[in-house]
């Protein structure tokens, strides 16, 4: 699962106030929608922190020498990039509120 970064670019980096009313609606619990998009947020941030490691690994050098750091502008940008995205939680909670998060509950026997 890849994060496109379009869709990232739409969520609005800032926090906006949201109607208790309203997310308590989508599921009939307030508590299970923070639980939905709590967990949706988890995903979203497991999901980029990968995916900036493993692009950060292509500049690693795996020598000890102190010596050998310098500065890389690509490894900077790719850093700044993920910097200016929105927090994984303002992003679970626009994907709640868009219907784009599947949930279930679980069958009680």
């Amino acid at each position: 699962m890849s994060i496109n970064r379009k869709v990232l670019a739409a969520v609005n980096p800032m926090v906006e106030t949201r109607d208790v009313v309203a997310i308590k609606n989508k599921t009939g619990n307030l508590y299970e929608s923070i639980v939905v998009m709590s967990r949706r947020a988890n995903q979203i941030s497991v999901v980029m922190k990968e995916e900036l490691h493993r692009k950060l690994d292509e500049f690693s050098s795996h020598a000890d020498n102190l010596e050998e750091i310098h500065e890389n502008k690509e490894q900077i940008e790719i850093s700044r990039i993920y910097e200016r995205m929105a927090n994984p939680a303002l992003q679970s909670t626009s994907e709640f509120f868009d219907d784009k998060i599947y949930y279930r509950k679980k069958n009680q026997q």
